[in-house]
């Protein structure tokens, strides 16, 4: 009876999502647009990253090493995301940074990999960004924002 119990509290505690898990799935965005239409503004690549929450290879970027100062901008629709001044070597790769934008980056889950991780998206478009982990610098915010570069496009300061 006790195994039963235990089988039963565990399957229970793994079946659990509920919906603020999830995405939105009826989110809706400033700008919208047909697959047709982002395979048509975006490169291959982009569009694999923004528009099926794809991945780049680690250190493929060439913004994983810009510092100048400026601001970086969705790539899909130029809304700015992150600042140059909260951009730090994490040694992931990745370009990272302690803090977005506020208000210009949404939140969703993923547990596509078997475990859960905070996604981040453009909140103009829904473009897939990357994703936020608490493991940042620890004398600014704890955050370490692992965004993909070919997301991004960035203006420098002039």
């Amino acid at each position: 009876m006790k195994k039963i119990i235990l089988v039963l509290t565990v399957t229970l505690f793994f079946s659990c999502n509920s919906s603020a898990q999830k995405p939105d799935s009826t989110e809706t965005f400033e700008i919208t647009k047909t697959d047709a239409e982002w395979k048509k503004q975006l490169t291959e690549q982009e569009y694999h990253v923004l528009r099926q929450a794809g991945t780049e290879r680690p250190f493929s970027s060439e913004l994983n090493k810009e510092y100048r100062e400026g601001i970086f901008h969705c790539s899909a629709c130029n809304t700015p995301l992150f600042k140059s001044e909260n951009k730090f070597d994490s040694g992931t790769g990745w370009p990272s940074f302690d803090r977005e934008i506020k208000g210009n980056v949404a939140y969703s889950t993923d547990s596509n990999l078997g475990y859960t991780r905070t996604e981040e998206h453009c909140a103009t478009c829904g473009g897939h960004l990357g994703h936020v982990f608490n493991d940042g610098p620890r004398n600014t915010t704890g955050k370490r924002h692992c965004i993909n570069g070919v997301s991004l496009k960035f203006e420098p300061k002039k």
